[in-house]
């Protein structure tokens, strides 16, 4: 049974206790996490506005690999280990950029942009033939909504189909083919990867930790629905609410979304003008974390209404981060050793369950 049913099976009892603490405070959980769940799931490493024209390219890391992902001569977009054949060097040393091909600093390999080898310098004569099948080592990837993905696992469902219904119900947002990355943000905070997903999964703690948000937004149509392999939450904007210089009348999103996809992933869409944002968060070790802020609008020179969505959201995430950091020193406590789980709170154990279905506990 996936965490999903067991979920939807359980909606008539109250779930007792959490996660036990130790999966937010012992390093050697998130050594597991990395190889079961990181390496092994679906993760957004950008958009196809970053490669728009041959030779673009963007450098990632996913569950601590360095990735390169480029568009082609062939306009093709692909998606590779950003690590040399020769002596495992890696790659390209820059975020982002354009070239016409990719050269190891090291011995001066070089490689075309899809990935084949095209010089290796100190391989000459007889010892050519050594190395004519050293090519770049590629990496699964699918782009969904101008969303790319990467997947270490080579056996892992194709993304279409590891989310249910999510990309469909996400395609109804008719303005996201217009949107292009516009800027990202990052910050590093004090706490496991999981308690933010946990903080984010439910909004019990709105009312006390959200004024601004539960002041623009009718609480008490707020819905919170588990589906497969993600969950997601929404609302509609209070009537006659001023929502920043936002007009609501002619906004083109009336009410929010927000989505969480297993495992780290969060997509928020905001009330107003044409608007997306993601929330990743990445482990650094077993209480620190970074979360990385990507904003997507139709054009970088944000207008005043996208201006205040930028501000609006940044105010709740830093009330947020506060939270989940004072959890983070109650979890290294020896009063408890668990929690307690809400009726309201399923998000949070369908991601719990699986957690625990991943790490085969």
């Amino acid at each position: 049974m996936t965490a999903y049913n067991k979920v939807q099976n359980a909606t008539n009892r109250t779930f007792e206790r959490t996660l036990t603490y130790d999966k937010y405070t012992d390093p050697k959980v998130l050594e597991k996490e990395m190889d079961l769940i990181f390496a092994k799931s679906w993760q957004l490493v950008g958009h196809v506005s970053q490669v728009e024209k041959a030779g673009d390219f963007f450098t990632a890391e996913v569950a601590g690999e360095p990735i390169i992902v480029n568009r082609g001569k062939d306009e093709v977009v692909r998606a590779f280990y950003n690590v040399c054949p020769h002596r495992a060097t890696k790659l390209e040393k820059n975020e982002a950029g354009n070239k016409k091909i990719l050269q190891c600093a090291y011995h001066g390999w070089t490689f075309k942009l899809d990935g084949q080898l095209n010089k290796a310098p100190n391989f000459k004569g007889e010892d050519e033939a050594c190395v004519k099948d050293a090519c770049l080592r590629s990496v699964r990837m699918e782009i969904l909504e101008s969303l790319i993905f990467v997947n270490l696992d080579d056996n892992a469902k194709p993304l279409s189909e590891s989310y249910g219904d999510f990309f469909e119900r996400l395609s109804k947002n008719t303005f996201l083919s217009e949107l292009k990355r516009t800027s990202q943000k990052t910050r590093t905070f004090k706490a496991n990867w999981k308690a933010f997903m946990d903080n984010y999964l439910e909004c019990d703690h709105c009312h006390v930790a959200h004024p601004s948000f539960v002041a623009a937004l009718d609480m008490n149509d707020y819905q919170i629905i588990t589906c497969e392999n993600y969950s997601m939450q929404g609302t509609v904007v209070k009537p006659d609410k001023k929502y920043g210089t936002v007009n609501l009348d002619e906004a083109e999103m009336q009410g929010g979304q927000f989505y969480w996809l297993w495992p780290n992933l969060m997509l928020t869409i905001y009330p107003g003008p044409g608007n997306m944002a993601t929330i990743q968060i990445i482990p650094i070790d077993h209480e620190t974390s970074m979360a990385v802020y990507t904003y997507y609008f139709r054009d970088e020179n944000l207008s005043q209404a996208e201006k205040d969505l930028v501000t609006f959201a940044e105010q709740v995430r830093s009330e947020d981060i506060e939270l989940v950091e004072l959890e983070q020193i109650g979890f290294r406590s020896r009063a408890f050793n668990k929690g307690r789980y809400s009726s309201s709170e399923k998000a949070i154990v369908q991601f719990h369950e699986m957690v625990l279905e991943a790490l085969n506990e």
